[in-house]
C-alpha cells in the first residue's frame, strides 16, 4: 500500500458536489441533510463517509445545522415540565459561590470567582484572607454586541503587582493575552493574540513573562496548532519585539515536532528555568533545564532532564531541587529529585515511592513540596520537607480535589486547595505549614438544604472480571424497583478521572426520582495509568464496554431498567457512549452524546486533531486506523436499526471537537433508525466546548437534557400532547 500521510488522505477525498441547499425546512421532522457519499480505501478496508460534504462547514452546511438546532429547540420547548425544572436548576446554580481557583502573589489573595447570580467567572484580589475581595476583572467588559466574552486563564506576578490573563469570546477559547496593574486595574497597552493555551510564568523580578503563541494562521486550519512558540515579552513592550524562547530550530540540543507545545517556567529562588515539551495531548513530558540569566535575554543553552520514554508527567520546582512525577515502573507513580546543578533523570534519586494512592500532582512551596493524592475516587495530600519526612494531611471531609485547584508558590509556605463532593459544597481551604487546614470564606455554603441527598462509591464487575469503580448519587429513601430513571456518565480518555463534584446544577433531576452515576472507566486515571493505558488506541473498546457492563450491573440490581436508563458523555466520551449505542442500541432508552468526538477516523482532520493523535492514534499506520475505526461511532451506524433516542449537541465556535463531527452523526441516525425515537443536535450559536459558556447557557443546556430523559423514560409529568 502507498504511504498515507494526513496531508494525502484530505486531498484524496474530495467529493462531487451537487448544488448547494441553502434551504432545510421540513413539512414535519428534521432537516434532510443530501447524501453524496465519498469511498476511499483505508489498509485494504473500503470506507464510505455520505456526509464528508459537512467538513468544509460551508454555507450549506450551516444552514443545515442552523435547521437542526431550530428542529431541536422547537421539539424540546413542547415538553412539558421543562420551564419549572430550567426555574429550579437556575436557582440552585444562582445560590452557588463558585470558586475556579486561588493564586497568590506578594501578599495578595487571587481568586478566580463566579458570584451568586453571576453569569461567568470574574477574578478578584483580597489583600488578607480577612479582607474583602475587590473586582479585578468583569471578562464582559470585553465582550461584543454579538459574542459573551470569558476569562480563560490568569497569573499574577510573584509580587501581586501585575496580573496576565486570556480572554476570548463566544466560547471560542481564542484567547487574547492582556496584562493589567492590580492596585489600578489599568491596562497596559499591549495585546496578543492567538494565546489560546498561553501557559504564563513571569520572571522572578516580574519585568517580563514567558508564553506559548500559535502561529498566524487561521483557527479553522488543520496547523492551527501546530508549530506554536514560547516567546518572552517584556512589560510595556510591543509584542513586535518580544523574544523567541522554546520551538522548531531554535536550538540544535532540542528537537521540536509539529505538534510539540513548548513552555517555559521559572520559578522563583531557583537559578534555572525548565522548558517542557508536551507532544499534543500525550501526558508524558520532554524537559529541559537553563539558566535563568540566559533565558531571561533569549534562547538559552538547554540541557536535558527527561525524554517522554522516562514517563514523566509533571514538575516542580524548588530552589536547587528539580522534582519529577513519573510512572516508570510505577503506575500509580512516584517522585523523583534531581538539582539544578546535574539536572538529569539519571542521576535523580527516588523521595516518594509507589504506594497504594494515585498521585495526581505536586506542587511546591517554599517549606515542602505538597502531594495531592487519589484513593478510591477519594482525594489526600502529603507533605515532604527538606529534611526527608512525609506527613500525611488530615482533611476537613472526605471528598475530591481537581488538581486545577491545587496549588502551591515558591515565595510563600503551604498550599491551596478547592475541596468538594457530590453532595458536598466546595469549600477553598489553606494548608499552613504546621499541617493545619483552614477553611477560608471565600467559597461560603449555598443556602440549599442537602440533607436530602446521598451519594455512595461501589464497584461493578466488567466482563473480564475487572472491578469498574462506580459512583451514585440520589434522595435518601429511593425505591430500588427498577423504576428510577437513571443517568450514567462515562468518559474514559486521557487518563482523566471524573472527581466527585458538587451537583447543584443536577439536584432537580434527583428530586425528580432520578438517580445519577459515574462509571469510572478504562482509559480514565481514576486506578492509575495502567487504567489510562488500558482504555487508550487499540485497548479502547475497554471504555464502552465498561461503560456497558456497568449500565447492565445497574440493571441486574434493580437500580434501574432498561427503559428508565439513560447515558451520557462529553467531548471524548463521546466515543464511549457512540460506541455503547451502536454496539448495543436496545441497552438504554437515551443516549446524550454533549459536543461529542463522533467520526473518530476524520477527527485528526480538524483543527485539533493533530494534537489528539498520542491518544487515539492516526489513519496513517495501519494499527491507528484500527483503533480508530473500532472507536468511530458514525461509521457503526447502520440503517433500520431500532435506536433509542439520542440527543446530540454543539457549539458553533468549538475548537476541541469540531462540530461537523456532532452534525454528520445527527444525520447518520437520523436516515438510518427504524424506531421513531427521536434523534436531535442541539447547537449553540455563542458557544464553543462548553469552556467559557454562560451560566445561564449551561442551565438551559442541563434543563433540556433531563427533560428529554424524563420524556423519554415515560414520567408523565414530561410527556408532550400528541
Amino acid at each position: 500500500m502507498p504511504q498515507l500521510t494526513r496531508r494525502t488522505l484530505l486531498a484524496s477525498t474530495a467529493a462531487v458536489l451537487a448544488a448547494p441547499r441553502l434551504s432545510f425546512a421540513a413539512a414535519s421532522g428534521p432537516p434532510i441533510a443530501p447524501v453524496r457519499p465519498v469511498t476511499e480505501v483505508l489498509w485494504g478496508e473500503k470506507i464510505t463517509d455520505r456526509y464528508r460534504w459537512m467538513e468544509s462547514q460551508s454555507p450549506e452546511w450551516e444552514a443545515y445545522v442552523r435547521a437542526q438546532g431550530a428542529y431541536a429547540a422547537q421539539t424540546l420547548a413542547k415538553i412539558p415540565g421543562r420551564s419549572a425544572l430550567a426555574a429550579a436548576i437556575a436557582h440552585n446554580t444562582g445560590a452557588v459561590v463558585a470558586v475556579v481557583s486561588v493564586q497568590t502573589g506578594g501578599g495578595k489573595i487571587f481568586a478566580e470567582i463566579r458570584p451568586a447570580g453571576a453569569a461567568l467567572s470574574q477574578l478578584f484580589v483580597r489583600d488578607s484572607l480577612t479582607a474583602p475581595n475587590r473586582l479585578l476583572i468583569d471578562p464582559q467588559t470585553f465582550a461584543t454586541a454579538a459574542s459573551h466574552a470569558a476569562l480563560d486563564w490568569w497569573a499574577p506576578s510573584p509580587d501581586g503587582s501585575h496580573v496576565v490573563f486570556g480572554i476570548s469570546t463566544g466560547g471560542s477559547e481564542q484567547s487574547t493575552l492582556r496584562i493589567l496593574v492590580t492596585d489600578t486595574g489599568a491596562l497596559l497597552p499591549e495585546g496578543i493574540d492567538r494565546t489560546a493555551e498561553a501557559s504564563p510564568s513571569w520572571l522572578p523580578d516580574g519585568a517580563a513573562l514567558f508564553y506559548n503563541r500559535y502561529q498566524d494562521v487561521p483557527p479553522q486550519s488543520l496547523a492551527y496548532e501546530e508549530n506554536s512558540l514560547c516567546w518572552l515579552h517584556r512589560l510595556g513592550t510591543d509584542p513586535a519585539s518580544d523574544v523567541k524562547i522554546m520551538g522548531q530550530s531554535l536550538s540544535p540540543s532540542v528537537k521540536v515536532q509539529e505538534i510539540d507545545f513548548p513552555t517555559v517556567t521559572s520559578t522563583p529562588g531557583s537559578p534555572v528555568v525548565i522548558g517542557a515539551l508536551a507532544s499534543g495531548v500525550q501526558n508524558e513530558l520532554s524537559l529541559y533545564a537553563a539558566p535563568l540569566a540566559a533565558a531571561a535575554k533569549g534562547p538559552p543553552p538547554w540541557v536535558n532532564i527527561c525524554a517522554p520514554a522516562d514517563n514523566v508527567t509533571a514538575f516542580a520546582v524548588q530552589g536547587e531541587s528539580i522534582y519529577l512525577l513519573t510512572h516508570q515502573h510505577a503506575p500509580r507513580y512516584k517522585i523523583l529529585k534531581t538539582t539544578a546543578a546535574a539536572p538529569g533523570i539519571a542521576q535523580a534519586v527516588e523521595v516518594v515511592a509507589q504506594s497504594a494512592s494515585v498521585i495526581r500532582a505536586i506542587a511546591a512551596a517554599r517549606d515542602a513540596l505538597y502531594i495531592l493524592d487519589l484513593n478510591a475516587g477519594l482525594a489526600g495530600i502529603r507533605r515532604l520537607t527538606p529534611d526527608g519526612k512525609i506527613t500525611l494531611i488530615k482533611l476537613p471531609f472526605a471528598g475530591a480535589i481537581s488538581e486545577g485547584s491545587f496549588y502551591a508558590a515558591a515565595g510563600h509556605d503551604g498550599a491551596w486547595f478547592i475541596l468538594e463532593g457530590w453532595v458536598h459544597p466546595p469549600v477553598v481551604c489553606h494548608l499552613g505549614p504546621d499541617g493545619t487546614v483552614t477553611t477560608t470564606s471565600i467559597a461560603p455554603p449555598p443556602p440549599i438544604d442537602l440533607s436530602p441527598y446521598t451519594s455512595e462509591e461501589i464497584f461493578a464487575p466488567a466482563r473480564d472480571g475487572t472491578k469498574i469503580p462506580l459512583s451514585l448519587v440520589y434522595r435518601k429513601g429511593l425505591q430500588r424497583n427498577g423504576r428510577a430513571p437513571l443517568l450514567l456518565e462515562a468518559y474514559g480518555a486521557y487518563g482523566i478521572t471524573l472527581d466527585p463534584a458538587f451537583l447543584a446544577r443536577w439536584l432537580p433531576f434527583l428530586d425528580l426520582g432520578g438517580v445519577f452515576a459515574v462509571a469510572h472507566v478504562r482509559g480514565g486515571g481514576e486506578l492509575g495509568e495502567d487504567w489510562h493505558i488500558a482504555g487508550q488506541k487499540l485497548k479502547k473498546f475497554h471504555s464502552w464496554e465498561d461503560t456497558i457492563d456497568c449500565a447492565r450491573y445497574l440493571i441486574n440490581t434493580r437500580w434501574t431498567s432498561h427503559k428508565h436508563l439513560a447515558v451520557i458523555g462529553g467531548s471524548a466520551g463521546g466515543i464511549t457512549v457512540g460506541r455503547l449505542l451502536t454496539e448495543r442500541p436496545d441497552l438504554a432508552a437515551v443516549v446524550v452524546s454533549e459536543v461529542g468526538v463522533s467520526d473518530a477516523l476524520r477527527s485528526e482532520f480538524s483543527p485539533n486533531g493533530p494534537p489528539n493523535i498520542p491518544e487515539f492514534g492516526s489513519v496513517t499506520t495501519q494499527a491507528g486506523f484500527l483503533g480508530l475505526y473500532a472507536m468511530d461511532a458514525y461509521q457503526h451506524v447502520h440503517d433500520h436499526v431500532k435506536y433509542p433516542a439520542v440527543l446530540l449537541t454543539t457549539g458553533l465556535h468549538d475548537p476541541r471537537v469540531a462540530p461537523w463531527e456532532p452534525t454528520k452523526m445527527t444525520a447518520r441516525l437520523q436516515a438510518a433508525t427504524a424506531s421513531g425515537n427521536p434523534v436531535l443536535l442541539r447547537v449553540e450559536d455563542d458557544a464553543g466546548h462548553g469552556i467559557g459558556s454562560t451560566r445561564a447557557q449551561r442551565d438551559a443546556q442541563t434543563a433540556d437534557i433531563i427533560a428529554f430523559i424524563m420524556w423519554r423514560t415515560g414520567d408523565p409529568r414530561f410527556q408532550p400532547k400528541s
